[in-house]
């Protein structure tokens, strides 16, 4: 009370008191109309980065995004020296043969694609999609074992990964390697994936994430920005189970469908897309 007493404030007369009341009382609604065309305007901007983010991503993976060269090849060569290399792996037994998936089906295809790229099924390319390992966090133990709950913005914090304690012989099967992609299988971050870019330390990975392994012939950058396409969230939403907590199974990320192109167009998208996307962030 004591401070409200000693409060000066500018007196005009009282009829110019009434004036100015009028007036505010006049801008008010103008201001609030502004406020809500203000707020429409940042909406706009909003999802006019979002779509035009889908719109490239959509334009890499149609093929017109960059130009096809003759010279590197085709996905079609690509794809039988990836099998190749797989049954060489099935016989040495670093990997496991898996059952043979369906042909891709006319049906199937959303859309054309440049005759030197082929559709395949994101299970026929990996080497292996494989869960993770069940067991408590703890402060400390035999190895870090990175959770859904540790990938912040597309970075493992690596300060927050706990301990957990795993047999001897069964950590090479979980064992992190770099470019590995790791996708949440379950809960509000279902299909989000991330590249595994940095291993400070040994690490395994938790169970609610799959782990998906495949051949240095493929650009890891490529399969990440697939894994952010409206094709790849279509499929990974007709295959992920309605329950109350969505969940995401290997065989949905096995029978997926993706184009492939060569290994140097595909190398030649990831740096036009890393050109190109950060400019989109600008105009945010």
């Amino acid at each position: 009370g004591q401070t409200l007493s000693k409060m000066i404030l500018p007196l005009p007369p009282l009829a110019e008191q009434k004036r100015i009341v009028a007036k505010i009382e006049g801008l008010l609604p103008l201001v609030h109309r502004y406020a809500a065309s203000y707020e429409k305007l940042e909406q706009f901007n909003a999802k006019f980065t979002e779509d035009m983010k889908k719109s490239i991503l959509q334009y890499a993976i149609q093929g017109k995004l960059v130009e096809q060269r003759p010279e590197e090849g085709t996905g079609e060569e690509l794809y039988q020296q990836i099998q190749a290399e797989k049954q060489r792996l099935i016989q040495e037994k670093k990997i496991k043969k898996e059952k043979p998936l369906a042909e891709i089906s006319e049906d199937e295809i959303p859309f054309d694609i440049p005759e030197s790229w082929k559709w395949v099924r994101w299970g026929n390319l990996s080497f292996s999609i494989q869960y993770g390992y069940n067991a408590p966090a703890k402060k400390s133990g035999r190895i870090k074992m990175v959770r859904i709950s540790d990938i912040q913005e597309g970075k493992v914090v690596w300060d927050t990964v706990p301990f957990c304690d795993i047999k001897e012989e069964e950590i090479p099967t979980y064992l992190l390697s770099i470019n590995d992609i790791l996708f949440a299988r379950t809960g509000g971050t279902v299909g989000k994936s991330y590249i595994v870019k940095e291993i400070p330390e040994e690490a395994i990975y938790a169970g609610y994430l799959i782990r998906t392994r495949y051949s240095d012939m493929l650009c890891p950058e490529y399969l990440y920005y697939f894994m952010q396409t409206h094709l790849y969230w279509t499929q990974l939403r007709n295959g992920t189970i309605a329950t109350a907590q969505p969940n995401c199974n290997g065989q949905t990320l096995s029978k997926m469908i993706l184009p492939l192109p060569p290994l140097a167009e595909q190398k030649r998208i990831v740096a036009k897309l890393e050109e190109i996307l950060p400019l989109c962030e600008r105009l945010k």
